[in-house]
C-alpha cells in the first residue's frame, strides 16, 4: 500500500464507520444479539411456552411440577464472539448500480463489527476467495482489528474469470483451480467459532445451488445448531432480469464461460427472469429450512436502511415471542 493510498483508505472506513453509526446507532443498545431474535447463552429462569418457543429450551422439571409447558430464558453472555464468513470469490466481483456486491459485502461486515464493538467483543472472519483459499482471521477486539480487516476486504485483488478456468462437468476443471465453495467455507466457520455467539454468513449463496436445493444448506444447519446466525444476501438488480440493450458478451466470473447473447429478445428476457425467479426461492428455501435469520442487500437500495428494518423486525418477534 502506497503513502498516498493510506489516508484515501482512512476516509472511506472513516466515511463508512460515520454512515453506520450515525443511522444505526441505537438499535443494539443494550442487546448482544439485536441482529437476531432471541438472546445469549446464560440462563435465567423460566416462562410459559408460547407458540414458536424453541423447543430445545423447554424446561421439562418446572412442566412436570406445574403440568403447564415451560421453556428455560437466557441472557446474552457478558462478552460476545462474532464471526462472519465473507464470500470474495470472482461473483462478487459484479455490480451494475451503486456498489459492486464485494464492496456491499464489506459494508455488511463494518454495520456488524461497529454495532457490535465494545465492552470486550471479540471479531473473527474467515474469508472465501478464488483458487480455493481461505483466509481466516482470529477473533479480536477493539476498532484498529476491525479497520484492518475491512481494508483487507476492500483491497483484495479481483480475480480475472479466465484465472479460474475451464469447467466441462461438475468435477472437471482445466487450466486453473476450481472456485472456494461455500460449503468448506462453513466448515472452516463451524471450527474456528468454538464459542457459542453469532455468526454472519454474507454471500449471494450462488454457490452450490441447483435447480431443487442447495449444498450449503446441510452445513448451515450444522452451523445453526450451535450458534445464531444470520444469512446475508448480496444480489445485484442485473442478476435477477435482462434490460434490453442489444447484442452483448455475458462471462460467468466463476468458471470465464462466455456466452454472446441478443438481449433485444422479450423470450429470452423473460426465461432469464423466470430461471433467476426460481433460483432466488431455491436460496430463500434453504436459508429457510437451515433455520436461519435472512437479510437481503442489493447493489441499487439503502442498505443501511435495509439492515434497520431487519434489525427492528427481528425485535418485533422477539417482543411477541416473550409475550
Amino acid at each position: 500500500m502506497t503513502s498516498a493510498h493510506e489516508p484515501a483508505m482512512q476516509r472511506r472506513l472513516r466515511r463508512l464507520e460515520l454512515t453506520i453509526t450515525r443511522r444505526l446507532d441505537g438499535l443494539l443498545t443494550g442487546q448482544h444479539l439485536g441482529l437476531l431474535p432471541g438472546s445469549g447463552s446464560e440462563l435465567a429462569g423460566g416462562r410459559e411456552y408460547s407458540p414458536g418457543d424453541d423447543v430445545r429450551r423447554m424446561d421439562w422439571a418446572v412442566t412436570a411440577r406445574t403440568t403447564i409447558p415451560h421453556v428455560r430464558d437466557t441472557v446474552a453472555d457478558r462478552e460476545l464472539e462474532t464471526w462472519v464468513l465473507v464470500d470474495a470469490t470472482a461473483s462478487m466481483d459484479f455490480g451494475t448500480a451503486d456498489w459492486e456486491k464485494r464492496d456491499l459485502a464489506a459494508a455488511a461486515v463494518a454495520a456488524v463489527g461497529f454495532l457490535t464493538m465494545g465492552g470486550g467483543n471479540r471479531l473473527g472472519a474467515v474469508i472465501l476467495s478464488g483458487g480455493g483459499r481461505v483466509d481466516r482471521t482470529p477473533a479480536r477486539s477493539g476498532r484498529p482489528h476491525l479497520f484492518g480487516l475491512l481494508r483487507k476486504l476492500l483491497e483484495a485483488p479481483r480475480q480475472a474469470p479466465a484465472a479460474l478456468g475451464r469447467r466441462d462437468g461438475p468435477h472437471d476443471w482445466h487450466a486453473g483451480e476450481a472456485p472456494t465453495s461455500l460449503v468448506a467455507g462453513l466448515t472452516d466457520l463451524q471450527r474456528s467459532a468454538r464459542r457459542r455467539g453469532l455468526t454472519v454468513v454474507v454471500s449471494d449463496f450462488l454457490d452450490g445451488v441447483s435447480e431443487t436445493e442447495a449444498t450449503w444448506e446441510a452445513p448451515l444447519r450444522r452451523l445453526k445448531a450451535r450458534h445464531h446466525v444470520l444469512a446475508v444476501q448480496v444480489s445485484d438488480p442485473r442478476e435477477l432480469e435482462l434490460p434490453d440493450v442489444g447484442l452483448v458478451t455475458l462471462v460467468d466470473p466463476e468458471t470465464g464461460r462466455k456466452r454472446e447473447i441478443s438481449t433485444a429478445s422479450p423470450r429470452l428476457r423473460r426465461r432469464f427472469a423466470a430461471a433467476a425467479a426460481a433460483q432466488d426461492r431455491v436460496i430463500a428455501t434453504g436459508l429457510r429450512r437451515a433455520g436461519v435469520a435472512h437479510l437481503r442487500l442489493r447493489t441499487d437500495r439503502d442498505w443501511v436502511a435495509d439492515i434497520a428494518r431487519h434489525v427492528l423486525a427481528q425485535r418485533r418477534l422477539t417482543r411477541a415471542g416473550a409475550r
